[in-house]
C-alpha cells in the first residue's frame, strides 16, 4: 500500500509540474497553446510514420497529449492534451497522469497520439477517461529533436495508442498506470 501512495504522489508532482508548461494566460490562451502544440505533435507523428496521417483523417476522432515526467525506480508524468471528435468538430481538453515502478531512470517530454477506431471508444474516453497499464522500453532524444518512431505502443479496444519521445532520456522497464480525464478548467 505504501508503494501505491508513493506512485500516486510521484504522478501528482509530475502532473503539477506539467501544468506549469501550460499555466500562463486566460482559458482561451491555454486552449490556443494546446492546439498549437497538438498540430506540431501531429506533424512529428506524420513524419515518423506517414501512414498515421490517413489513419487520423479517416478515424472518428483522435487525441494528442504532451507529457513531462521523471523517474528513478519510481516515476511520474503528467500532461495536457485535446481530443477531437470528427463527427461534431468538438475539441475536448483533457489532462493525464502516469505513475510507474520498476527498473527505470530518466526524464523526458513525450507525445502521445490516440486514434479512435470507433465513435463509442471516443465517447467513452472523453466521458469516462481511461486507466491503462503499460510495460517499459528505452528512448533517447536531444532538446528539440524527436527520437524513436511512432510504433503502436498499445492496442486498446476501439483505439490505437502511439508515443514519441521528444526530449530527454529514459531507460528501463516498469509497471505503469495512466489516467486520462476531462480538464474542466479548459472546457
Amino acid at each position: 500500500m505504501k508503494l501505491g501512495r508513493i506512485l500516486i504522489t510521484a504522478a501528482l508532482f509530475a502532473s503539477l509540474a506539467s501544468v506549469g508548461a501550460f499555466a500562463a494566460g486566460s482559458k482561451a490562451d491555454k486552449q490556443a497553446e494546446i492546439q498549437k502544440v497538438t498540430q506540431a505533435s501531429l506533424q512529428r507523428f506524420y513524419k515518423s510514420d506517414p501512414t498515421l496521417k490517413s489513419q487520423v483523417e479517416q478515424a472518428p476522432g483522435y487525441g494528442v497529449f504532451t507529457t513531462y515526467g521523471l523517474s528513478f525506480l519510481i516515476g511520474g508524468a503528467g500532461g495536457k492534451g485535446v481530443v477531437h471528435d470528427r463527427a461534431t468538430g468538438k475539441d475536448t481538453y483533457m489532462a493525464m497522469a502516469q505513475a510507474s515502478a520498476g527498473v527505470q531512470i530518466g526524464a523526458a517530454e513525450s507525445e502521445t497520439l490516440i486514434i479512435f477506431n470507433t465513435a463509442k471508444a471516443l465517447h467513452d474516453f472523453v466521458n469516462s477517461g481511461w486507466e491503462l497499464g503499460a510495460g517499459g522500453g528505452a528512448g533517447a532524444g536531444m532538446q528539440g529533436k524527436t527520437s524513436g518512431s511512432a510504433v503502436s505502443e498499445s492496442v486498446i479496444t476501439g483505439a490505437l495508442y502511439y508515443t514519441l519521445t521528444k526530449t530527454g532520456l529514459q531507460a528501463g522497464g516498469a509497471l505503469a498506470g495512466t489516467k486520462f480525464w476531462k480538464d474542466e478548467a479548459l472546457n
